[in-house]
């Protein structure tokens, strides 16, 4: 019962942290911009993600250096959200693969895992806050939460974020930020 307690603890201030996020990120701007290597923080992700699952293939693709101005631990929770998700969603051996690429006036963030995929209902609501989608026979300990997160992060930027996937052959979520956010949204 106690064990129990504590989960369910830990499991509502997590809900209650990611909620709070949501509202700063909902408000007009709360980013601390500076030059952010996106190479260097996809490398970080990459190892975090190896070290957390040592078993699960994880590849990168990304440039030598590429700079964006951005809020660095907001990336980083980006990248965190993405590969936590794929933790949770798909088999322990599932392959994961991140790149990162220039795109246009932007960089390209690409997390994509090979896994079971969604349905399209499922792929179009995975934005949606509080949706969590029953991946893997699982009904999650999510808070369905993360992909709004991500989303919120990269719309502050100036950007977007998108997913594609398909029953079978996995999913793929693509985060652009722009190089320079728009004036509106340095503060």
């Amino acid at each position: 019962a106690m064990r129990r307690i504590e989960q369910e603890a830990d499991r509502m201030s997590s809900l209650v942290a990611e909620l709070l996020e949501l509202a700063r990120l909902d408000r007009d701007s709360s980013l601390d911009l500076t030059e952010t290597d996106l190479s260097a923080l996809v490398a970080d992700a990459v190892e975090d993600a190896r070290a957390v699952e040592p078993n699960r293939p994880v590849r990168a693709s990304t440039p030598a250096s590429l700079v964006v101005v951005a809020d660095e631990p907001r990336i980083r929770q980006v990248l965190a959200n993405l590969l936590g998700n794929i933790r949770e969603h798909t088999a322990p051996g599932t392959p994961v693969a991140v790149r990162l690429s220039a795109a246009g006036q932007g960089a390209l963030l690409e997390v994509t895992d090979s896994g079971q995929g969604m349905d399209a209902e499922a792929a179009a609501r995975a934005f949606d806050r509080f949706y969590r989608g029953g991946h893997n026979g699982k009904d999650g300990h999510g808070s369905g939460l993360g992909l709004s997160i991500v989303q919120a992060i990269a719309t502050a930027h100036g950007g977007h974020a998108m997913l594609r996937s398909a029953v079978g052959v996995g999913t793929s979520v693509q985060v652009w930020i722009p190089f320079q956010p728009p004036p509106q949204v340095s503060e």
